[in-house]
């Protein structure tokens, strides 16, 4: 029976994963090796109620493989988690909170393939400066990546970014392409296709095919898909807006306050005060302050 022992344990497993909520439940990735489920737990407590955690680990060392899953009572709280926790450094490693793995098809429905890469990278951009620096072109699909080594965690100097659309794809590139960031003059460029071979160093493919994203075909279909969400009435994907919500809960944000007004003419500027008199001379001042001469007499008598 000491076979089975194994098969039971994955069929635990995966009855598990059947049972978890899989729309309130966020993946969590690129975690250190010191943190554990109580850890997470503690962590994601914060910011919702939480159903579960479950970190697989590994049959024979019991490490876990460096991810897990949360599992929230509300879907809402998952979506307020993504937000506020992704890329939040944890034992100094950024990790990665998205919608969980096991139910990615709604980002491989957002995937049109306006995924850029990110070359030349200084060692001190991570994923939190790369979303911080290119979510401002777009909404993102998912968190940025920068390729590590596996033993030290040290960056290789590269990245991608993937977006949803090539309208916000092209203005990243086009802004950002040669730019600096962190002293470093960065190269953004289209990723090659998952189907070639890169090359780590320079991010393009070792064999003779080169094919990147962006292509006429991908934009084709981009618009496609684009016309036929707004035919059927369907909803784009968005980012979370629910912190950004008015008081009141009506979803709708607060009018925008009303514009200053004018600045008021400038005043004339007072008169100068008018000039000192002149200064008199000694003699005059003298003559001021003597006194005045007394009446000459009056003239004698006419002789009789």
């Amino acid at each position: 029976s000491r076979p089975l022992l194994p098969i039971v344990i994955i069929m635990a497993s995966l009855t598990q994963v059947e049972h978890r909520n899989q729309d309130a439940t966020c993946y969590v990735g690129n975690l250190d090796a010191q943190v554990d489920e109580a850890l997470l737990t503690e962590l994601f407590c914060q910011v919702g109620r939480v159903q579960s955690v479950h970190m697989p680990k590994d049959k024979v060392t019991q490490l876990h493989n460096g991810y897990g899953f949360v599992e929230f009572l509300d879907v809402v709280d998952a979506d307020y988690a993504m937000t506020v926790l992704n890329m939040l450094k944890l034992y100094n490693r950024p990790i990665r909170v998205s919608k969980s793995a096991l139910n990615s098809k709604a980002e491989l429905d957002r995937d049109v393939g306006a995924n850029l890469f990110i070359g030349n990278l200084d060692n001190q951009v991570d994923e939190g400066l790369l979303y911080d620096t290119f979510s401002a072109f777009g909404t993102l699909i998912r968190p940025p990546k920068v390729m590590r080594e596996e033993d030290t965690n040290q960056s290789k100097g590269f990245g991608f970014v993937s977006f949803d659309s090539f309208e916000a794809s092209d203005a990243a590139l086009e802004v950002m392409n040669n730019q600096y960031l962190c002293n470093r003059q960065i190269i953004v460029q289209y990723a090659f296709k998952k189907d070639t071979a890169e090359s780590e160093e320079t991010g393009r493919p070792v064999g003779a095919r080169m094919e990147r994203h962006g292509s006429r075909a991908e934009r084709m279909l981009a618009a496609q898909r684009k016309k036929q969400l707004e035919e059927s009435g369907s909803q784009a994907f968005t980012p979370n807006t629910a912190f950004a919500t008015s008081v009141g809960g009506s979803g709708t944000l607060p009018p925008p306050p009303p514009p200053p007004p004018p600045p008021a003419p400038p005043l004339l500027p007072p008169m100068p005060p008018p000039p000192p008199p002149p200064a008199l001379h000694y003699a005059q001042q003298q003559q001021q302050q003597q006194p005045p001469l007394p009446p000459p007499p009056p003239p004698p008598p006419p002789p009789p």
